[in-house]
């Protein structure tokens, strides 16, 4: 979870683009990122993949007034709607965006490109139908920000107690640093989210960045089956969380148009 997941960037800056809020040649430089390229294939009215411009033109076109973001995994198919195969593919790449306002939703396929040492990323988002129904498992922000603050300290007590490195001054060194990286040069969000959502959005990351750590930085004192069996029950619920939390950032310009806040 130490990357920002390419769902979120395209649903953020995709909200903020259907609002009015940025330029389209911002908001496409925005969801690229540090990938090459970003594609659409599969949109109605067209026979091959187009660009990110016309095909959030198109979407709105249809009637798309927002996007939400899903990050399933197995067994969680946190903000998903159906049909099974729209399902199916998103739960394989582990993240998908849905249109609010049109039945459509769009998978990423992220294949790499270019010789040795200058290898880059290139997507295609393939769009499908979905079904028009509330998404799965997706809190509140406040309730994400309230269960994220629980989730943090059951786990840094579980790992603590394991003496698993991720607890201590090695996570907060990593996490530090993570966050310095993440901050140079990029909004948390786009413009027009509420201040509660970026909040959620930075607690998500830095909960996600915890368990990265202690997945990749040795087992600290917790060497047994048994301790290790520990570790994992103790991180995978805090991992869930902060999914959820994420999909609650990413979700929360579209949930607060739907209650009538905005």
């Amino acid at each position: 979870m130490l990357s920002e997941p390419r769902s979120g960037r395209l649903a953020a800056w995709g909200n903020a683009l259907l609002a009015g809020l940025v330029s389209p040649d911002d908001a496409v430089l925005a969801i690229v990122g540090e990938d090459a390229v970003h594609r659409v294939e599969g949109l109605p009215g067209e026979s091959g993949p187009v660009g990110l411009t016309l095909a959030l033109g198109r979407l709105r076109a249809l009637g798309v007034s927002g996007l939400r973001v899903a990050l399933p995994a197995p067994g969680h198919p946190l903000g998903l709607s159906g049909p099974p195969e729209f399902n199916a593919r998103a739960m394989d790449a582990q993240e998908a965006v849905l249109c609010h306002g049109a039945g459509f939703g769009l998978v990423p396929e992220v294949s790499e490109a270019g010789p040795v040492g200058d290898v880059h990323a290139e997507v295609v988002w393939r769009c499908l139908a979905v079904r028009e129904a509330p998404p799965a498992d997706v809190p509140s922000l406040g309730e994400a920000e309230r269960e994220l603050a629980e989730a943090l300290r059951d786990a840094t007590e579980v790992l603590s107690r394991l003496d698993v490195a991720a607890s201590g001054p090695v996570a907060e060194a990593a996490i530090d640093a993570y966050r310095a990286r993440a901050e140079r040069g990029r909004e948390v969000l786009a413009p027009g989210y509420p201040g509660r959502a970026v909040r959620v959005l930075e607690l998500a990351q830095r909960v996600g960045t915890l368990i990265d750590v202690a997945y990749e930085n040795g087992h600290g004192g917790a060497v047994s089956a048994s301790e290790m069996a520990a570790r994992g029950e103790a991180l995978r619920p805090v991992e869930r969380t902060a999914r959820r939390a994420q999909v609650a950032a990413y979700n929360s310009v579209v949930e607060e148009r739907e209650r009538g806040v905005r």
